[in-house]
């Protein structure tokens, strides 16, 4: 959540037990997560183009390098993730991009996570059968 002397943004998205730390800088588009590309990484085209969205929002997927590390949660999560940690770096770069951005839905923090599972039953909602006779 620094910035440096050579314009190095970084930033950091979270979503349900996924956590993306993303460094951003000007460049030419090159973007790796874990050391791979989104497409490698990801896997399912939904979670790349869902993890990209706001570089084509404000249409500056071949102006910035993005170096992303993902851990935690599934591929959902971590695509999530990424989205919402690649918007806090964009912001960070220009606040003038926050407006696009928030229009768009990409600056929100999705707080839903993981039910609790209780005591006395088999899952979070779930409850054991039950037998009248």
């Amino acid at each position: 959540m620094t910035k440096t002397a050579e314009n190095i943004f970084i930033s950091v998205g979270r979503r349900k037990t996924a956590t993306a730390r993303v460094r951003l800088t000007s460049g030419s588009g090159k973007i790796t997560v874990n050391g791979k590309t989104p497409a490698d990484y990801f896997k399912a085209e939904d979670f790349t183009r869902a993890a990209l969205s706001p570089l084509t929002t404000v249409e500056m997927t071949d102006a910035v390098d993005i170096v992303i590390r993902a851990q935690g949660g599934g591929l959902n999560g971590q695509a999530g993730a990424v989205r919402l940690g690649i918007s806090r770096a964009l912001e960070k770069m220009n606040d003038t991009l926050r407006v696009p951005l928030k229009q768009e839905g990409h600056m929100k923090r999705d707080p839903r996570g993981r039910e609790r599972k209780k005591s006395g039953q088999p899952g979070a909602r779930k409850n054991f059968q039950f037998s009248k006779r």
